[in-house]
């Protein structure tokens, strides 16, 4: 079994939390399925849930290279260097990154929905979107790829996981999928 769930912000990719903080567990019903990869708290979108252990595998270990895309709003206007150095693979704290491909959006798509809560707006400093790819997953991986070429990530939005797609999929919705 296969589970497409768009997970809205300030919802932990777990099933329990002692915090008492919103969880898997509001949103799926299924039984014995398990996030195959996670997002941040502060994240949104496509996140994946199998009750298969080997295609959870295939998913998330770096080295089957499964194509992560995310729509990404940063703080700042980015400039060709910052891009071409995402593009590139920044180094980070444990190593550089695999390259990514990376393209400046003339704004957010007008399927996007709003998030709840707002990001903070400031008059004074500029933001735009990105979509980035990548084909690993590292904690925090494209946060920490935006901050170390002076983009700060302001939202964060997974879109799409190899060949799964959040397509039409409401904040908090879910969907089975038949695969193969």
């Amino acid at each position: 079994m296969l589970i497409l769930f768009n997970k809205p912000y300030g919802v932990l990719c777990q099933f329990t939390d002692r915090e008492g903080r919103p969880t898997l567990a509001d949103h799926i019903r299924q039984k014995d399925v398990y996030a195959a990869g996670r997002l941040d708290l502060d994240s949104e979108g496509l996140l994946l849930l199998t009750d298969d252990g080997a295609r959870a595998h295939r998913l998330t270990d770096p080295r089957h290279r499964e194509e992560k895309t995310y729509l990404v709003q940063v703080e700042g206007e980015p400039v060709a260097s910052a891009l071409d150095a995402l593009r590139r693979g920044p180094a980070l704290g444990d190593g550089p990154t695999r390259p990514a491909r990376v393209r400046a959006l003339d704004g957010a798509p007008p399927w996007l929905w709003p998030r709840d809560p707002p990001v903070r707006f400031r008059r004074a400093i500029p933001t735009a979107w990105l979509e980035i790819v990548i084909s690993e997953g590292r904690n925090r991986q494209v946060r920490r790829m935006t901050a170390a070429v002076g983009l700060p990530t302001l939202r964060l939005v997974r879109t799409q996981v190899g060949t799964h797609a959040l397509g039409d999929l409401a904040p908090g919705a879910s969907r089975v999928v038949v695969v193969e």
